[in-house]
């Protein structure tokens, strides 16, 4: 699960995600389904970044979101500035698990955490597949960023 140290500087990617005013609810908080569509979209931005999973989308080949697990510990308000964190926790042969934390940027207060785990998948075949950079991703690992 999310390891104890939920501070910024533990993770590799870091990611300014702005509220905005239809993001809130009745109670004036960002409604927490929309904590999944903030979580997906820095995670995406970072897996995008990793060179070796470029070419393996070029190859139609890709990770597939297969679970998530989502704590919500304290409400954003429209005043915060949510910043997320992401980071690759673990790798095997056909899954990938991804780390993230949001917090406020002006109160350090920690909004939420996320552990998801997704599926390497052929594009092409429809169908569940070993991942091929299984062992380059090891360098993005959450691990080796606190070295």
């Amino acid at each position: 699960m999310v390891p104890k140290q939920n501070t910024p500087e533990y993770f590799l990617i870091w990611t300014h995600v702005p509220v905005r005013f239809n993001d809130l609810d009745s109670l004036s908080h960002v409604n927490n389904t929309l904590f999944n569509s903030y979580f997906e979209k820095v995670r995406l931005q970072f897996l995008l970044e990793i060179p070796e999973l470029l070419e393996d989308l070029e190859r139609k080949r890709f990770i597939v979101l297969r679970k998530s697990t989502n704590e919500y510990l304290t409400p954003i308000l429209y005043s915060d500035a949510s910043i997320n964190c992401s980071s690759i926790h673990r790798v095997d042969a056909s899954r990938v698990y991804v780390l993230q934390i949001a917090y406020s940027s002006n109160t350090d207060q920690l909004f939420s955490t996320d552990e998801t785990i997704g599926t390497w998948f052929d594009l092409q075949a429809q169908a569940s597949a070993h991942m091929s950079s299984s062992k380059l991703l090891s360098n993005y690992l959450l691990s080796s960023s606190t070295n």
